[in-house]
């Protein structure tokens, strides 16, 4: 028989959340396993595990019977952990919940529901050009039905009810984004956040986790006090067969081409009759553009938005106060790389903490963070003046933590930060209003190829607005492409794709499928040189094979003599072959 509460406090939340995070630990190779589409990508139900982890350490170093505190601590320590762009969301979603129950000892079924709608609401906000089909629906279902809950005070009944109702947007959402309907799949960050609520229920019908998590969180006075084994929740039977997808923009899509951020320090009344109101600022700002993000914290409010007329941006923010940190960045070159990020995947990586290579540098002007992954490209950037690689990539995302901690390390007033992969942008720009003390700038490179052209296009006399447009003015300059295995049979882009097929991919769009890995790699390069290219750049997987590398060699020497061609051992995982054309 499921066990009542009227309310919940603090030690009854942490209860759930410590369910709700192993649940998601039990799941992540299956949640990861949605994540193939076609090619092994895996990364979703990591990142998700590892953002809540992170919330869950943090409660573990200030547990608290008070609800207010207890949501608190776990927002700290997902905003810090925060991975991937379902992790960052999550990490809005408990934000908002937090906020709301601030100042509660305890809530009941109505409060409890008016959380969970804040929490939606704040990411919503977080992601002001939001796509519907993905974790955001899920979310926002399930707590629109917990707002219209009439059926009784108890809230194992309403987080029941709550659970269904996600499980039934979840089932929905192939419907509502094409790319998921094509390869029947159901988006992997609404599952992942469904095992969270799985989570939750399984607490509050009595059970909190197995005996494991019970030894780690003996310390913490949790009113659940009978303990059980979390069932294996059933997420969809077919999950090996699904192909993940999540939301891609092409870049024509673009409406808004600056990405635009800085610090505004409120100064009420600056501007007779302008008072600064959060939800205002941020309706006001929303009409100038996309992307944005507003944080407010005390007087300080971090603003982040894609606008075309950045001068209209800030001339705004100036009625309530000053501007500092202000980076502007062309982005006309970025689009979205869903197929890489949906399309890409492998099996999940061990979840170590991310390896960093610090060299030490101090008294400098400017230093560079950079994401990467395999010792031959980390040796390429080290060599041009990067101070901090951060293991991490397809597989695996480093955490805004990560990014911070690199960029604290650094003794330079100006930092700039290659995330050399899409899912890795939005982690790193909310790095950016972590950081204290220091200017932290992100390029928003997608590719290795595009963060080396970036720190190539650096220019140490230069100053901090004129390095950070010629970085970003230089991602549109290199096309960059990779070369793996499809795990299954699809039909993506037009091209139709075999299982063991190797493919050929140009910026995050599919360009071959070929039995053949040399196949695959010649015509991906012949999709990639045009006239005008002057460089080929080839980075080698941990597996190429010799022969094969000067095969490549051999074929680009002979269809475009006029082309030179860069050879260098990246050691990278996962890719055989990475390309770059200049």
């Amino acid at each position: 028989m499921s066990k009542r509460f009227i309310s919940i406090n603090g030690n009854d939340f942490t209860a759930m959340v410590l369910a709700g995070a192993e649940n998601l630990r039990r799941n992540v190779d299956k949640v990861n396993g949605l994540n193939v589409f076609p090619v092994p990508d895996g990364d979703t139900g990591t990142n998700m595990n590892l953002t809540i982890t992170s919330g869950v350490e943090e409660l573990k170093k200030k547990p608290s019977s008070h609800i207010g505190k207890a949501a608190d601590a776990l927002s700290k320590g997902l905003l810090m952990g925060a991975r991937g762009n379902s992790g960052v969301i999550l990490s809005q979603l408990f934000r908002g919940f937090a906020k709301y129950v601030h100042d509660y000892e305890s809530v009941n079924v109505q409060q409890f529901a008016a959380a969970l709608q804040q929490g939606v609401e704040t990411a919503y906000k977080a992601v002001v050009k939001p796509v519907e089909g993905t974790i955001l629906t899920v979310s926002k279902e399930a707590a629109k039905h917990a707002m219209q809950y009439r059926r009784g005070g108890d809230i194992t009944d309403l987080m029941q009810e709550v659970l269904q109702k996600a499980k039934e947007a979840l089932a929905r959402t192939p419907e509502q984004l094409p790319v998921l309907k094509q390869v029947g799949v159901v988006d992997a960050g609404g599952q992942g956040l469904v095992c969270v609520y799985e989570g939750f229920v399984t607490a509050l019908n009595g059970g909190l986790t197995d005996a494991i998590v019970q030894d780690e969180y003996a310390t913490m006075d949790t009113t659940l006090d009978h303990v059980n084994v979390v069932p294996a929740m059933n997420l969809a039977k077919e999950a090996h067969e699904l192909l993940p997808a999540q939301a891609h923009l092409a870049t024509e899509d673009i409406e808004f081409g600056y990405c635009t951020e800085f610090m505004l320090t409120i100064q009420q009344g600056k501007v007779k009759g302008m008072v600064f109101e959060e939800d205002r600022f941020r309706e006001q700002l929303s009409k100038l553009g996309d992307s944005l993000l507003v944080v407010a914290d005390d007087e300080l409010v971090k603003v982040h938005i894609h606008a075309e007329y950045p001068g209209e941006v800030m001339n705004q923010a100036m009625k309530y106060g000053a501007l500092s940190r202000i980076k502007i960045e062309n982005m006309r070159d970025q689009h979205t790389h869903i197929l890489e990020d949906a399309a890409l995947g492998y099996a999940a990586p061990d979840e170590a903490a991310i390896d960093v290579v610090v060299p030490t540098v101090v008294n400098k002007d400017y230093g560079f963070v950079s994401v990467a992954l395999g010792d031959g490209i980390t040796d390429i950037l080290t060599s041009v003046g990067v101070d901090v690689v951060l293991s991490g990539g397809q597989t695996m995302n480093p955490s805004t933590e990560d990014i911070v901690n690199a960029v604290n390390s650094i003794d330079a007033d100006t930092i700039f930060v290659l995330p050399n992969n899409s899912n890795i942008i939005l982690a790193a720009q909310q790095a950016a209003s972590l950081v204290e003390g220091k200017t932290l700038v992100v390029i928003p490179s997608k590719s290795i190829p595009q963060g080396l052209a970036a720190i190539l296009a650096f220019q140490e006399k230069a100053d901090v607005k004129t390095n950070t447009e010629a970085m970003s003015e230089s991602l549109q300059r290199v096309k960059s492409g990779q070369v793996t295995y499809a795990v299954r049979d699809t039909n993506m882009d037009g091209i139709e794709i075999k299982q063991g097929h190797f493919i050929g991919i140009q910026d995050g769009k599919i360009k071959s499928s070929e039995a053949s890995l040399m196949d695959a790699c010649k015509k991906l390069l012949e999709e990639m040189v045009e006239e005008g290219n002057e460089i080929v750049t080839i980075l080698t997987g941990e597996d190429a094979k010799k022969e094969e590398t000067e095969e490549l060699e051999a074929f680009i020497q002979e269809k475009y003599p006029d082309m030179e061609v860069e050879l260098h051992p990246g050691g990278q995982p996962l890719y055989a072959y990475l390309f770059s054309v200049e």
